[in-house]
This record gives C-alpha cells, structure tokens and sequence, in this order.
C-alpha cells in the first residue's frame, strides 16, 4: 500500500523566518497547497515578514494557527511538569490556562489572521499538541474546524476523530533522539497497517539537530501528500 503524508512546518515566525525559507526550498517538490505553516501570531512581526507570509500564502502555502506566542507559564500541576520534561519543555502555552483561557487564545489566533489581511487555514495546532483543558463540545464554537493533537485531528464540525500516525525530529539530545526514532517507526508501521497518512511534523531547526540526516528522506518516502482538508473518511 502506498504511503500518504500530509507534511507541516512548525513555528513559523519572524525569528525562523531564514530556517523556514531554507526548508521550502528543499521541499520544493512538495505541492504548496500540501505543505500547511503553522503560524505564531504573537510574536513581533514587522511589515516586512507579514508581506512574506502573504506571499506565501499566494504561492499556495496553508497557513494555520499556531498558540499566540508558546512560552507558558510555571507548571501547575504533574501532568504539566510531566509533560514539560518529557515532550514539551516550555512550549505548552495551553496547558497553563483554564478552558475560557484556551478558547480567547484560538479566538485571539484567528482573529490576528483576519486583521493582516490573512486566510487561515482551518487548522488549528496547538503548541506541543497539547489542547489542554478544553472539552471537545467546545471546540465546535471556535473559529478553526480541525484540532491537532498527538493522537490525530479532531474535527469539530463533524464531531469526529481522525487517528494519522505521526513523526517528528526535534532531538536536541541523546535520549530524545533515540525516542523519537522508536516514535518514528512505531507510527510508520501504524500508517502502513491502517492505510491511514503519516503526519510528518518538521521544526525550523530540525536539520541542525540529531535527527536532522532523515528529515528529507522521511518525506522521500511519501508516495503521495495531501492536505490537512482532504483527511481521509475514516474515524475512530
């Protein structure tokens, strides 16, 4: 069975600006509309990195909302610090905040999209794929249609879970680079067995850290990518 993908670039921002612009171009055989940027309004964007978005997105390019500015505050609870030390280390702004907090910050995302004449995809990916104190009923009345988490892409308009295998590289030690790469497999078998696409996740910095060697050839493998719309109909 062939393999689908749907690729994305995270934490896209005017400090990764030159990292992001270097990772299109060795993507370049990846159709625009395939490739979804995942936007983070809350940083200091300067006329000139707005209009490069714009651009981008008259090239083709998905761009979907991202947390606001993904610092978070002090753990509050294990869950939070467990997370924090094993996956997330200081990004996951969501899990700092109760769930009226967690729906003004995806109201806030959209929103800065609208205000600098942007289209927002409808995805929305929360930092670290952590939603956090959110009920998914709630979702539904939230500008964004799909919700991406570790597991899979929630769509809220149908109300239904779509479970897509995922792989990642951000391996800036020994021990994360030996997970990941376990992750890795673990969900490539998952894509093959359940014909369902790999999610493959890519940071800015990705290249210059452990895992960086098998960034390209992962989405080498890909026989075919589609978009985070044209998720395939079969829910779990």
């Amino acid at each position: 069975m062939s393999l689908a993908g749907l690729v994305s670039i995270h934490d896209v921002m005017p400090e990764t600006r030159e990292r992001v612009a270097d990772l299109l171009e060795r993507l370049a055989a990846v159709p625009p509309e395939h490739v979804t940027l995942l936007v983070v309004p809350g940083k200091a964007w300067r006329d000139e990195d707005l209009d490069w978005l714009r651009d981008l997105a008259a090239r083709g390019y998905p761009l979907a909302g991202h947390g606001w500015r993904h610092p978070r505050d002090p753990p509050k609870s294990l869950h939070h610090r467990l997370h924090s030390a094993l996956i997330s280390r200081d990004v996951a702004e969501h899990l700092s905040l109760d769930a009226t907090g967690i729906a003004a910050l995806v109201r806030d995302c959209h929103r800065w999209f609208v205000e600098h004449g942007l289209t927002p995809s409808p995805l929305y990916v929360p930092p670290a794929w952590a939603l956090g104190a959110i009920d998914r009923r709630a979702l539904a009345a939230l500008p964004f249609r799909y919700f991406e988490t570790l597991g899979g892409v929630y769509d809220a308009r149908e109300r239904r879970f779509h479970r897509l295998p995922l792989v990642g590289f951000e391996a800036d030690n020994t021990w994360r680079a030996a997970s990941l790469t376990v992750f890795n497999q673990w969900n490539l078998g998952l894509a093959r067995a359940f014909g369902r696409p790999l999610r493959v996740s890519i940071h800015p910095g990705d290249l210059s850290l452990k895992l960086g060697g098998q960034v390209l050839p992962w989405v080498g493998r890909l026989a075919r990518t589609e978009g985070y719309p044209d998720l395939a109909p079969e829910a779990a």
